[in-house]
Formats: C-alpha cells, structure tokens, sequence
C-alpha cells in the first residue's frame, strides 16, 4: 500500500489560492494570483524534482487537473523530471461535475472519495501525490487520507483568498519530519500525520 503525500503552497496567512499566475484562480474576486512566483529559484526547484521522483500516481482537484493538461502536455521533452511523470504516469481527478478528461491516462473518479481514494492508494506501491488541489486537501484532511505533508510557505503576507486549514478543519496532529528554507526564503517543512491533537496546561 502506498502513501498519500500532499504538496501545498501556503502564504504566511494559510492562503493556497493561485500561487502560479493571475488568472489560476479568480474566485471570490481574488486579484493577487501569482504570489509565488518571484521566489522560484534553484533550491525550490530541487526540491520539487525529488518529489516527483518517488510519485506512481497522481490524485488532482478538478482546477488543478484543468490547470495542469493545459500545460503539462505542451512540455515534451522525455528528460524533464516533472513533466515526464505527469504526462505518462496514472493520474485521478476528484470531480463531480468533469466530464470529459483527454489528458493520457487519466481517470475521473465521482463515487465515494474515501472508498476510491483507499483503493487507490491499495493499488499504488510507492507515493500517490496530491499538488494544490485547495478543496480536495481539505476533503482528505477531514477523511484522515493524507499521510505526509509537504508545506511549503512562502514570505508573503496576502490578507484575502482562500486557506488551506479553514475554520472547521478537523483537528489533527502531525510530527515533524525534517525542513530546510530555500535561498529566496520558502520554508518547506514536511510532516507525517500522526492522530488526534493531544493538549495540557502550563
């Protein structure tokens, strides 16, 4: 059985919304998309290729699934460590109301997000990999699906868009497995969902 690994971009305030472009994400009447991307350097990069150098399958929102076949497919070139996994590995997108997927090997599962994504990672040896998806993490943070979270949060204070652990979010604790910061200043810290939080007094 494999893993669930999730890959999260988040502002210094938990925003997730339309971290690659203006017109990723408009929703709400948001206009600071693209907040990002001025700190994509070489050590971010790095870490991004050893991510997807350990992905079987991969599991999208259906924005981000859209986002992604509208650009992925255009990069063809067989050495490049990202685009060579998302254009011929398994991908699944979580989508009620999708109804055509051309991209190569790709599955739209609608049924029950627990029973399929479960089944899903049954089948899946080494990492099945959610990137963004904002709606679909917290879906699988409420069903208790994600294993491991990359977090990776960038110098930037928004004050509007959508977060990633909302008000509600269910309560659960992870355990730190190790971080690093990135030359322009991401902090990428990587955690392992360990249960429910435990509380004290000081």
């Amino acid at each position: 059985m494999g893993k669930l690994t999730l890959t999260s971009f988040v502002t210094l305030d938990g925003v997730y919304q339309a971290p690659g472009g203006p017109q990723e994400d408009p929703r709400g009447g948001f206009e600071q998309g693209g907040w990002s991307v001025p700190y994509g350097d070489d050590d971010f990069g790095r870490f991004m290729i050893d991510v997807f150098s350990r992905v079987d399958a991969f599991l999208l929102g259906r924005r981000t699934y859209e986002i992604f076949a509208g650009y992925w497919p255009k990069v063809t070139d067989p050495a490049d460590p990202i685009a060579s996994r998302l254009n011929t590995l398994p991908k699944y997108v979580a989508s009620s109301s999708l109804t055509q997927a051309d991209w190569n090997a790709t599955t739209v599962i609608s049924g029950d997000l627990d029973k399929e994504v479960t089944a899903i990672k049954d089948a899946t040896a080494r990492e099945l990999q959610v990137h963004g998806s904002g709606a679909l993490a917290q879906s699988l943070f409420a069903l208790d699906l994600v294993d491991t979270l990359h977090l990776l949060t960038f110098p930037v204070v928004l004050g509007a868009g959508r977060r990633l652990f909302a008000e509600g979010a269910v309560p659960t604790a992870f355990r730190h497995l190790g971080g690093s910061t990135t030359g322009s200043g991401v902090a990428i810290h990587t955690y392992e969902r360990e249960g429910r939080p435990t509380y004290g007094s000081y």
